[in-house]
C-alpha cells in the first residue's frame, strides 16, 4: 500500500513578495509548489494538500469594506469558504497540468471543509487573532460599537479586528476525504484550517466568526487519516534554535519530547514557528510516525532524510531506582 502524507503549505507562501499579490501571481507560486508535490506523488505517495489562507481572507475582507456602501458584507466563515474554493481551484489546475506534463494518470479534487470547534473553547473569551485591515483608533472603536467587533492595537501599526482561534476538534468531511484518498485521488482539504463551525444542542452546525490554525487542523487531519508523515512546508529549509542570532543552530532531527522542551524554553516565535512545532508534536503524540518541516523545493530531499527538520517519537527515560 502507498504511504500517506499530509502536505501543509502556507497562505503566505502563495505570495512571493509585495509586488506579486495578484491572482495570476498566486497561481504561479502555487504551480511551483505543486511541482515539488508531484515529485512525491510520482515516488508513490498518496497526498492530501492543505493550506493557509490568511492573506487571501484579508483581501476579501478589504474588498467587502470598500464595497459596503453598495453591497452586503461577507461573513468570516464565508470568506474561509471562498478562499478554499479559489485556492483549491489553483491547486487542482496546477496539479492537473503537472500530471499532464509528466504523463501521469492521476486526478485531484478539492473539498470545501468544515472543522468543528467547541463553542466553549477558552479562545472565545480572549480573541487575539488579528484579521482584516488596519484602522485608526476612532474608526476601530466605531466598528466595535456598530458591528460588535473586538478591536485591539496591533504592534504599533494601527488597530485591527481580532477573533478567536479555537482548537479544531473534528473534520466534518473526513469520511469523504478518506474515500477520495483511498481511491488514489490527490485531495486538497482543510484550507485555511477549515471553516469553523459549532454544533448547537440538537447537533446542527452553524458557522462562526473565528480562525483555525491551519497547522493544527492539518495535524488533526493527518491523525484522522492515519497518515505516515505530516509535512509542514514553510519559508525555511530547516528549523533553527536561536534563529536569526549569531549562535543560530539548525536542527536536523529531534524527538517530540525534545521539541516540547525547546518550545517551553521559548526558542520558537508564537506567530511563526511555534504553532508548526506544536502541530508536529501533537501528530507524533497521537501515533504519527514522523513530521517534517522544510521549504517546498526540498520536500523530496527531506523525505529521504537529506535535509529539513524531522520530528519523531521520543520516549521518556525513567528515573534511576532509588538506592537502598
Amino acid at each position: 500500500m502507498a504511504k500517506k502524507a499530509i502536505v501543509a503549505i502556507g497562505g503566505n507562501s502563495l505570495i512571493k513578495d509585495k509586488d506579486h499579490k495578484t491572482v495570476p501571481d498566486q497561481y504561479a507560486a502555487t504551480a511551483e509548489t505543486c511541482k515539488h508535490i508531484a515529485d512525491m506523488i510520482q515516488q508513490g505517495w498518496d497526498v492530501v494538500i492543505t493550506s493557509g489562507n490568511g492573506p487571501q481572507v484579508g483581501f476579501i475582507l478589504r474588498r467587502s469594506e470598500l464595497a459596503e456602501h453598495e453591497l452586503h458584507p461577507v461573513p468570516l466563515d464565508y470568506c474561509g469558504a471562498d478562499t478554499q474554493g479559489a485556492i483549491g481551484y489553483m491547486i487542482e489546475r496546477a496539479m492537473y497540468n503537472e500530471f499532464h506534463h509528466r504523463n501521469m494518470d492521476k486526478h485531484v479534487a478539492a473539498v470545501v471543509t468544515q472543522v468543528r470547534v467547541s463553542k466553549d473553547d477558552p479562545a472565545f473569551e480572549t480573541p487575539a487573532k488579528p484579521i482584516g485591515s488596519f484602522m485608526n483608533e476612532k474608526d476601530a472603536k466605531k466598528k466595535a460599537d456598530d458591528e460588535g467587533w473586538i478591536v485591539k492595537e496591533d504592534s504599533g501599526r494601527g488597530w485591527r479586528r481580532v477573533v478567536a482561534s479555537p482548537i479544531p476538534k473534528e473534520i466534518v468531511e473526513l469520511p469523504a476525504i478518506k474515500t477520495l484518498i483511498e481511491n488514489g485521488i490527490v485531495v486538497y482539504a482543510v484550507g485555511g484550517g477549515g471553516i469553523p463551525v459549532v454544533a448547537d444542542e440538537n447537533g446542527y452546525l452553524k458557522g462562526i466568526a473565528a480562525v483555525i490554525d491551519k497547522d493544527r487542523a492539518s495535524s488533526l487531519l493527518a491523525t484522522g487519516l492515519d497518515a505516515d508523515v505530516l509535512i509542514i512546508s514553510t519559508a525555511v529549509e530547516k528549523v533553527y534554535l536561536n534563529f536569526g542570532k549569531e549562535n543560530e543552530q539548525p536542527i536536523d532531527k529531534m524527538d517530540h519530547l525534545q521539541a516540547k522542551r525547546y518550545c517551553d524554553e521559548g526558542h520558537f516565535t508564537p506567530g511563526s514557528m511555534l504553532p508548526k512545532i506544536e502541530a508536529c508534536i501533537e501528530f507524533i503524540k497521537n501515533g504519527g510516525e514522523m513530521a517534517i518541516i522544510t521549504d517546498p523545493p526540498n520536500i523530496s530531499r527531506a523525505l529521504k532524510g537529506e535535509t529539513g527538520t524531522r520530528i519523531v517519537q521520543g520516549f521518556a527515560v525513567p528515573p534511576p531506582p532509588e538506592r537502598r
